[in-house]
């Protein structure tokens, strides 16, 4: 058995996770989603997001705050439900969610900042840098959470083959 003091934790991470506004875009997109047979976006794929880009830091030695990986991956795509439902693309929608979500959790200016940039960035702007940022470890940990190569629905994925995972990764 775990114990608690074993483990740390991330208790801005929590607040986001516990705030009602997540809680509302996170319940509506997991309806939405219910019979989707492509990737879903579960609790578990925001945490994969967030372990995997937390690899990266530290392998990289970029020294991003873990609380700040982890606030970033489980808001990247809190707003799929409003592209679901109204066409908003989903960055768009889940930066202005995460600039309601983030204040009320403790983060400060420059923390929203950068996570909000992470957030509007994530789908990918094309060329990667020499020095790597929060904006591309989450680009690169969302695509590398996806194990395609044991996809059902391949066949139907609309994702370009040089986008898909088709080895064990990360």
């Amino acid at each position: 058995m775990i114990r608690k003091a074993e483990i740390d934790t991330l208790p801005r991470c929590q607040k986001i996770f516990e705030h009602p506004l997540y809680k509302k875009h996170f319940g509506n997109l997991q309806k939405l989603e219910a019979d989707r047979i492509f990737c879903r976006h579960t609790f578990e794929h925001f945490m994969d997001v967030a372990r995997i880009a937390y690899i990266m830091n530290l392998e990289k030695g970029l020294g991003i705050s873990r609380e700040i990986i982890y606030a970033t991956a489980l808001l990247h795509d809190i707003g799929r439900d409003e592209q679901y439902e109204n066409g908003t693309p989903h960055d768009k929608a889940s930066a202005d969610i995460s600039r309601c979500i983030l204040p009320e959790c403790g983060f400060n200016d420059d923390e929203i900042d950068l996570i909000i940039v992470a957030i509007m960035s994530h789908r990918g702007s094309g060329k990667l840098s020499d020095k790597m940022t929060l904006s591309e470890i989450i680009y690169i940990a969302d695509k590398a959470s996806r194990q395609c190569f044991m996809c059902k629905a391949q066949d139907e994925c609309n994702w370009s083959m040089d986008k898909r995972n088709l080895e064990i990764n990360i």
